[in-house]
């Protein structure tokens, strides 16, 4: 008696399990934008050391992604999602009943130390849940999560701290965290079988990979443009396009909803041709960023441009990550969590790179130029990368039979 096959549904309601996650991390990292006048204020501190919360969360995801895949490594992943959303909402509370600066930055940062690896584990875990030719939709899945925070949940955050205080925001984040936690319980299947835990030593071998290495800081450039521009889109508006001050938020729900568009149409691209995707949405993004600095001078232009921007940025999103996915077979979790490290890496020195090109450059009208090129240096790693499959795929035809595994496993 043959066995019918029940076939998958196209979007496993495990999926929107970890979007809801991916939702409420990204809401809990970029809500304190808004908050910051009301933090420094309640808090005593200034305006500036206040911002610094936004530097050590991001800190703590860059440093804990790779150690707390590391910790949770032999756990099932499920377990290690559920575990993480537990880290996440007692961070959220903790930042909720903290009673002064410093504890308040201890607790940003343990919160953090959830973000990457939650990521890391759980895109490894998305893609596991599909057929072979849906796992960027998978990711973008995902991801989704986070473009609808900072479409919809950091303004709500920000409402909510304007009328009842920076810790009703944070209250709000960790039930956020609750329903998470319940719904990837109840949702999300166990791990296979078929799965062995891979010994740190070993994924360490991994990520060494030239092809793993290259993905990594195709990430980090490819991706440190958008926040050279974003991180002062505000001063950039009003002070190159003349906008008023209270145009900024609009114009940032127009760049919102181009993430969301851009986060699944890189993810369907990416399904279907994985390699002329990351090509091709790096070199939209350098396009893009290059003709923004003409754009500003036009209102019209501008607002079309950040819709752009959001566009072309998330667009490249899924791409990078499965890339660096599928040269890092054997250790996917960790080298998934290295590569949301390496995104958060490339966000530090983006702010940073545009921080100079306005403190000791040409100023904020040349922003968008210097974002340009380093995305173009991000997408030239890619085609290195490229250039490097080609010769390996033409390397077996002339190796040997014992040599054959020997140059697949190198590319």
């Amino acid at each position: 008696m043959t066995r019918t096959a029940v076939p998958r549904p196209r979007t496993p309601l495990a999926l929107y399990a970890l979007t809801a996650g991916a939702f409420g991390i990204g809401t809990t990292e970029f809500v304190i934008m808004g908050l910051l006048l009301q933090v420094a204020s309640d808090l005593h501190v200034t305006i500036a050391t206040a911002g610094l919360l936004i530097s050590g969360y991001a800190l703590g995801v860059f440093v804990g992604a790779p150690l707390l895949t590391a910790a949770t490594g032999r756990l099932p992943r499920k377990t290690a999602l559920v575990a993480l959303m537990v880290i996440f909402t007692f961070g959220n509370l903790a930042c909720a009943l903290a009673p002064d600066y410093t504890t308040l930055m201890i607790a940003r940062v343990i919160t953090s130390l959830a973000h990457g690896t939650f990521f890391g584990v759980g895109a490894v875990v998305a893609t596991g849940l599909v057929a072979a030719d849906r796992k960027a939709s998978a990711i973008s899945t995902m991801f989704t999560g986070l473009t609808v925070a900072t479409l919809l949940g950091v303004p709500a955050g920000a409402w909510l701290g304007l009328h009842f205080g920076w810790r009703a925001t944070f209250w709000a984040v960790a039930g956020i965290g609750v329903v998470a936690t319940i719904v990837i319980a109840a949702l999300v299947p166990r791990d296979r079988g078929d799965t062995q835990p891979v010994a740190f030593r070993d994924e360490l071998r991994i990520i060494a990979r030239p092809q793993v290495l290259l993905g990594l800081l195709t990430t980090v450039l490819g991706f440190a443009g958008v926040f050279a521009v974003f991180t002062y889109i505000q001063p950039i508006l009003t002070r190159v396009t003349g906008f008023e001050d209270g145009a900024v938020s609009p114009i940032l729900l127009v760049f919102g909803v181009g993430l969301i568009v851009g986060n699944l149409l890189g993810g369907r691209l990416a399904d279907r041709r994985l390699m002329p995707t990351l090509l091709g949405t790096l070199a939209a993004l350098a396009v893009v960023l290059a003709a923004m600095g003409f754009a500003l001078h036009s209102k019209p232009a501008a607002i079309a441009f950040v819709g752009l921007l959001g566009v072309a940025a998330f667009a490249t999103v899924a791409p990078l990550q499965l890339r660096v996915l599928q040269k890092a077979a054997g250790g996917q979790s960790l080298a998934s969590s290295f590569n949301i490290a390496a995104f958060n890496l490339g966000n530090a020195i983006g702010a940073w790179l545009g921080g100079v090109v306005i403190e000791r450059g040409p100023g904020y009208g040349a922003v968008t130029w210097a974002a340009a090129l380093v995305t173009l240096s991000g997408l030239g790693l890619a085609l290195w990368s490229a250039m490097l499959d080609r010769r390996a795929a033409g390397r077996p035809a002339l190796a040997r039979p014992g040599e054959r595994v020997l140059c697949e496993a190198s590319a």
